[in-house]
């Protein structure tokens, strides 16, 4: 069966689509004025969020929170309800260490659980903390585009936390990716059936994840100079995707002397 599976994929191979709203020239652009401040950068959450948005990949706002009023204005310029999040490094994106609080409806319960994840882990410019509205409920994954020196454009899934962090339940594929490629990457992993209705749990928006990883293929195609992408966490709720975290790091493209077919290396 598996090798019939390769035998079709292998002759149809699948299609890199094309998207109307993927603003090409306007990212060129925006990463031509980003370089010029140095040959390397991490950018900005507006600076990321506006190059992401050029290729129809949107992130969900968080405001900074530096004090209690200022979490509760950011809650009302965002609506209820709330999510508060710690984002130091030892906190980030870890709701199992008590640094992310969820379904906040008011300001009450953000001021009780801003008072909470300060006296449990310090002082607010310790935690950097933030205030983000409430995504959907679903299932938590990440997505990684890198420069492999051997292989080029890499792009990879898998679950956020412990999956893809611990175990190392990583897919890859190499960029461009197609429909099929991206089909693939998702059943890939070994906790795929997470996304698919595991034990009764409802099934998430499969095809929404796909045009999300084929998205962010075509951002790094078409822009060498994205050397690199995170999207942590990407919820992939029953309808939908939203995109929470996101990092993008700029480079100048590397120079490939290699003119003989790229290969995927050992993972």
């Amino acid at each position: 069966m598996k090798y019939g599976q390769w035998r079709r994929e292998a002759t149809d191979p699948g299609k890199v689509p094309e998207y109307e709203d993927i603003d090409e020239r306007g990212a060129a652009e925006l990463i031509g004025v980003l370089l010029e401040r140095g040959q390397g950068l991490t950018l900005g959450e507006a600076e990321t969020c506006e190059l992401l948005g050029k290729y129809g990949i949107p992130v969900r706002r968080a405001l900074p929170a530096p004090s209690p009023d200022a979490a509760a204005g950011a809650a009302r310029t965002l609506g209820y309800p709330v999510a508060l999040k710690a984002t130091a490094p030892h906190l980030r994106h870890r709701a199992d260490l008590g640094g992310v609080r969820l379904d906040l409806a008011n300001e009450e319960q953000l001021r009780r659980s801003y008072a909470e994840l300060t006296e449990l882990f310090g002082k607010p410019d310790e935690l950097r903390p933030v205030v983000q509205a409430m995504a959907p409920r679903g299932v938590d994954t990440v997505v990684r585009a890198v420069i492999d020196p051997a292989a080029g454009a890499v792009l990879s899934f898998g679950l956020a936390g412990a999956p893809s962090q611990l175990l190392g339940d990583m897919a890859h594929r190499l960029v461009p990716v197609t429909d099929r490629d991206a089909t693939s990457l998702v059943r890939s992993i070994r906790t795929a059936p997470l996304l698919f209705g595991w034990r009764g749990s409802t099934p998430a928006d499969t095809p929404a994840l796909e045009r999300l990883l084929l998205r962010v293929s075509r951002l790094v195609d078409d822009h060498p100079e994205v050397v690199a992408v995170t999207l942590e966490p990407v919820v992939v709720a029953q309808r939908g995707v939203s995109v929470l975290g996101a990092t993008v790091r700029l480079a100048p493209p590397p120079a490939r002397d290699d003119l003989g077919p790229r290969t995927m290396p050992a993972y």
